[in-house]
């Protein structure tokens, strides 16, 4: 099977050919059975100093990516579009992240500071079981 690193438009495509390339081929039929990896949602500060927070966020989600993993980070994805600034788009996107919780196997704790907003992340990864990881104090960052 040739795997093209390019989209149907011409731009390059990893994220696409990543997951295409880790299918696994079974047989003479070509099956291809893809297994997904473990998602993990990325727990960090995003108000305050908000460029730093978001590469220091950005860096999370690369560790989690070198580890094998899929990371979820709403607080990058939910501002492009929800006004942080605005309490009510604030707590549709507060409401948004726990949504994507729910599809995670762990949440990564990262930084030195639990803020409001990942205090609301950790209360809801406890209340669905989800196992709570504090990177820094694990030595992975």
């Amino acid at each position: 099977m040739d795997i093209n690193y390019k989209n149907h438009e011409g731009y390059s495509d990893p994220t696409a050919f990543h997951a295409i390339r880790s299918a696994v081929h079974c047989g003479h039929d070509k099956t291809v059975v893809y297994h997904a990896p473990e998602k993990v949602y990325i727990c960090s500060p995003y108000r305050g100093d908000i460029e730093i927070n978001i590469a220091n966020a950005r860096r999370y989600c690369r560790i989690a990516y070198d580890s094998g993993k899929l990371p979820i980070a709403p607080h990058l994805y939910f501002p492009q579009f929800l006004d942080d600034d605005n309490e009510a788009e604030r707590r549709v996107g507060i409401s948004l992240g726990l949504e994507a919780l729910r599809l995670c196997s762990e949440i990564w704790v990262c930084g030195g500071t639990v803020t409001q907003g990942m205090a609301y992340e950790i209360t809801e990864a406890k209340r669905l079981g989800i196992r709570i990881r504090y990177i820094e104090s694990e030595g992975i960052l």
